[in-house]
């Protein structure tokens, strides 16, 4: 994983919620009235109550307070489970509906890798190797919001190389991967990482400019787009849990 040097980026592997990507001017409209919410939401920046952990899990829960009412006027659990298996880490979001009434939200991961991740490898020396064919269309972002302007990919042997300016407009959004496994792999040796994601519709890549690291996101949802009309019910991506309800996702890392 990657270190959190603050010279870059000083996060590890944040969960974005209840939004993913930036709102529209920051806010968005629930039943004729307005909300603010930052970009990627705000449970990354609360603490979570340690449910349990031992040597080989761990599972932390966030549930509303007035305070987050104020912003997400939904009464929600959230609860993350973390377990490491052999070599692989895997990781379980749970969203809870504790509400009277249906509640919205999105949800996505963030973890960074380091790359170079061997003192005799270079960043250019690494590439991402998708496991379907894919010819990789991303949507561009406007001041963090997704634009009607996309751009292609042509892929060589299912790879895609990594440079830094690859990332230089802001992060790579995808909305059709056929992909659900993406390895992080290099030329020079045999060091590597499976990422492992299913039923997330929307993929993100990204890393700081010219950072020694590379975020690989699943995401249930996606920032707004530029001429969306700021209405939570209508935003792309957005869930939809009745009261009383359950939802989960998990995606896993394998190491080698």
């Amino acid at each position: 994983m990657w270190n959190g040097n603050i010279e870059y980026w000083a996060k590890h592997s944040p969960v974005l919620f209840p939004i993913v990507g930036a709102l529209k001017n920051n806010k968005y409209t629930f039943k004729d009235k307005e909300y603010e919410l930052p970009r990627h939401g705000f449970a990354r920046d609360y603490d979570f109550i340690v449910e349990k952990i031992s040597d080989t899990e761990a599972t932390f829960t966030l549930t509303y307070t007035e305070e987050t009412l104020k912003n997400f006027p939904f009464k929600f659990e959230l609860k993350l489970s973390y377990q490491i298996i052999d070599r692989k880490l895997v990781l379980n979001y749970t969203v809870k509906n504790i509400d009277t009434k249906k509640i919205y939200f999105s949800i996505g991961a963030h973890p960074a890798f380091a790359v170079p991740n061997t003192p005799e490898t270079n960043y250019e020396d690494y590439y991402l190797a998708f496991n379907e064919d894919e010819r990789l269309t991303y949507w561009k972002l406007e001041d963090g919001l997704v634009s009607e302007e996309t751009e292609t990919i042509e892929l060589s042997r299912h790879r895609l190389n990594l440079k830094h300016d690859l990332f230089y407009n802001d992060a790579l959004v995808f909305k059709s991967l056929q992909s659900n496994c993406i390895s992080l792999l290099n030329t020079k040796n045999d060091y590597g990482l499976h990422f492992h994601f299913d039923d997330f519709p929307y993929f993100g890549i990204w890393a700081a400019k010219d950072a020694p690291f590379l975020c690989l996101e699943p995401w249930c949802g996606i920032a707004d787009g530029i001429e969306h009309n700021q209405k939570l019910t209508q935003k792309e991506g957005i869930i939809k849990l009745e009261n009383g309800k359950s939802w989960t996702r998990f995606w896993e890392v394998e190491c080698f």
